[in-house]
């Protein structure tokens, strides 16, 4: 997974970059990078700052950063940051630092919009006779039961993913609740939100989620650099790998002291609370300002698409406060 999606020729080292393949959020409509802009606001409020960070954590092309930009109002100074592993893209706003590591020490807002899913995992399958094993996979996809998953791997499945019976499979998410305490712990201070499609402990897919994706469609997960190879996220393990300090914010994944200050909304919360809704407008506009009505009504049905349960809506926000007070947040 590794090789596959970050390599030399890797998926994601393709020129058209992800928005050639799938739509994310981002992609679907520019209300998303508002309430992401509006967020960013409340963060600086919070922080009472004059100068804001914002990190964009698998940035893609820089899509998110320019609407959030271009959303952010007058008086709001912003340091952006893109972190991703592909070139910086041509015509990138100037003001956009390109790194491949989140900056340490800022102040601000991080944002990971479907980060987390290309974290590479490790599959773990049981097998007839109930033992868990590792699954390896070949270039061609094919795959056969490896060594008995031990250690630390084990240790997560059983806090996290236990075993279901013969046949079920479990992603070790083990590597992605490591990578969001590294990434929530470069923020001196502000505001660190993971937003993927998720599951909770309890609610585990039988068979694991991992798939591919070619060009709009789902493919077979071939780990041969010409797709996505995606997994959605156990984001309750993510927000328990985070610490919190002695005020209740979220420090890093070193040691928990009174449990983790982060937790989980669904993205159809998360946006309704940042101004986002599919209201329609009222009829009455139609006859008093009919192209004030066509706009409205566009946003609405773009607003609808991204708060839709069984869809954009489903997806988990996981937001993690780094000695930031979020009380108006907190459910």
């Amino acid at each position: 997974m590794e090789s596959a999606l970050y390599g030399p020729q890797g998926f994601y080292r393709r020129p058209e970059g992800p928005a050639g393949h799938f739509r994310t959020s981002v992609h679907a409509s520019p209300l998303f990078a508002a309430a992401v802009a509006r967020l960013l606001v409340a963060t600086a409020e919070a922080l009472d700052a004059d100068e804001i960070a914002l990190v964009d954590v698998g940035a893609g092309r820089g899509e998110l950063l320019t609407g959030v930009l271009a959303a952010v109002p007058e008086g709001v100074t912003v340091r952006p940051y893109a972190v991703e592993r592909a070139a910086r893209p041509p015509g990138l706003d100037p003001r956009v630092e390109w790194t491949d590591r989140p900056p340490a020490g800022v102040r601000g807002l991080l944002v990971a919009n479907e980060w987390l899913d290309n974290v590479p995992v490790d599959i773990a399958e049981t097998g007839p006779d109930g033992t868990v094993r590792y699954v390896l996979v070949g270039p061609d996809g094919t795959e056969r039961p490896g060594e008995p998953v031990g250690g630390a791997d084990a240790a997560w499945l059983a806090r996290w993913w236990p075993a279901a019976g013969p046949g079920s499979r479990a992603e070790i998410g083990r590597t992605r609740d490591e990578a969001w305490a590294a990434a929530a712990a470069t923020l001196d201070r502000g505001l660190a939100v993971a937003v993927d499609y998720a599951h909770v402990r309890g609610d585990r897919p039988l068979f694991g989620t991992l798939t591919g994706f070619r060009e709009g469609r789902e493919v077979r997960p071939v780990p041969d650099g010409s797709c996505d190879i995606t997994a959605h996220v156990a984001l309750d393990a993510c927000a328990a790998a985070v610490a919190v300090d002695g005020a209740g914010g979220a420090v890093d994944g070193s040691a928990r002291r009174g449990g983790s200050a982060a937790f989980v909304l669904s993205q159809r919360e998360a946006l309704h609370r940042l101004g986002v809704s599919g209201r329609r407008p009222p009829l009455s506009l139609a006859s008093s300002d009919p192209a004030s009505y066509v706009r409205a009504l566009a946003a609405a049905g773009e607003a609808a698409e991204l708060t839709a349960r069984g869809g954009l809506g489903d997806f988990g926000w996981l937001m993690t406060p780094v000695r930031t007070a979020l009380r108006d947040w907190a459910p």
